[in-house]
């Protein structure tokens, strides 16, 4: 995710999805206009990225110019478009192809018509990489379309949001729901982790998830799904990680006007990471940052037996089980930092 301005835009298309795009568009265009040598005109400021990586793939010869106009003041179309840089060649008995950054309402494709019909070209083609088709609002007909987007604004790949952006090699949705911090909390046995869970949430305003409460929540109220999970481990298996999900979106789902959540005790897998990124991107949101805590062995290991005195939990008592905890915490969940 980035932030422009005062805005949050989420990843919405990749670099290499818009060359591959680009590619066949480059493609279709070059098999529909055979020998002949067309007028590409590219329209400032956003087509600058799309007109030259689409140049530089045509296969034939072929002439580029620009023109400018403008229609966009930050977020919306002002629909009032202005021709402030016009052509400087004769187009006379020319096909032109306009390539365009994106189309939406269509406004500046009025005015492109306008100003083509006077310079008695043989042919005008309309060629957009984005389209969106539920802001389209004129009857121009679009020959070229590159990708069908939502009606969201968009960034990047000569797009902008007040001047920032244009430079992005992909390109970014904007995030309308509000940006939110979450922070998954990572730390061996002993190292802890619910002391700066709560300072954490008291400080930032958050909601703290730690798995082991989610699941003895369930559990114990026999919801359907602690239900499930208390099925899988009567019988010694591994609760799937699906469950575990679901445990924690319904747990989001409960604090819909939270500003962000601390997840303690997950994800413990590479798999449980990439389910927990799918499950933030379905809440519109993202994991901030991920906080390792680290100790010393020792200090575990000293912290834990003396744990182990009052909290009557026999894992906490022996040492080679405490000893085997944090080596398995290393071997196994410590790696999940990187990604």
């Amino acid at each position: 995710m980035i932030k422009l301005h005062d805005k949050y835009f989420k990843p919405f298309i990749s670099a290499s999805e818009i060359d591959d795009v680009i590619t066949v568009m480059v493609d279709q265009i070059s098999k529909d206009l055979g020998d002949e040598i067309p007028v590409f005109v590219g329209i400032l400021n956003g087509s600058f990225m799309f007109v030259s990586d689409f140049v530089k793939k045509y296969p034939k010869p072929c002439e580029v110019t620009f023109i400018k106009l403008a229609s966009y003041e930050g977020l919306k179309s002002t629909e009032d478009i202005q021709r402030l840089i016009g052509l400087t060649q004769d187009l006379t008995g020319r096909t032109v192809v306009i390539l365009e950054d994106i189309i939406d309402s269509g406004k500046t494709m009025f005015e492109v018509h306008r100003i083509f019909n006077n310079e008695n070209v043989k042919q005008l083609l309309i060629a957009t990489l984005f389209y969106k088709p539920e802001a389209y609002k004129e009857d121009f007909k679009i020959h070229y379309k590159g990708i069908d987007i939502p009606n969201k604004f968009i960034v990047g790949f000569g797009l902008d949001y007040d001047g920032l952006g244009r430079d992005l090699p992909e390109v970014y949705q904007i995030k309308t729901t509000e940006h939110m911090t979450n922070i998954v909390l990572f730390g061996p046995p002993g190292a802890g982790k619910g002391t700066q869970a709560n300072f954490l949430r008291d400080q930032y305003d958050l909601v703290h998830i730690s798995t082991g409460d989610v699941f003895r929540y369930n559990i114990k109220n026999e919801t359907a799904l602690g239900t499930l999970a208390k099925s899988y481990m009567d019988k010694g298996e591994l609760v799937p990680d699906q469950v575990t999900i679901d445990m924690l979106s319904a747990e989001v789902d409960k604090n819909s006007d939270a500003k962000g959540f601390i997840f303690d005790g997950f994800p413990r897998t590479r798999a449980q990471a990439e389910s927990l990124d799918i499950l933030m991107d379905s809440k519109d949101s993202e994991i901030s940052a991920m906080i390792a805590l680290e100790v010393d062995d020792e200090v575990l290991v000293q912290r834990l037996l003396e744990r182990g005195k009052t909290s009557g939990r026999p894992d906490d008592a022996d040492e080679s089980i405490i000893r085997n905890r944090i080596k398995e915490y290393y071997s196994k969940t410590a790696i999940l930092k990187d990604y």
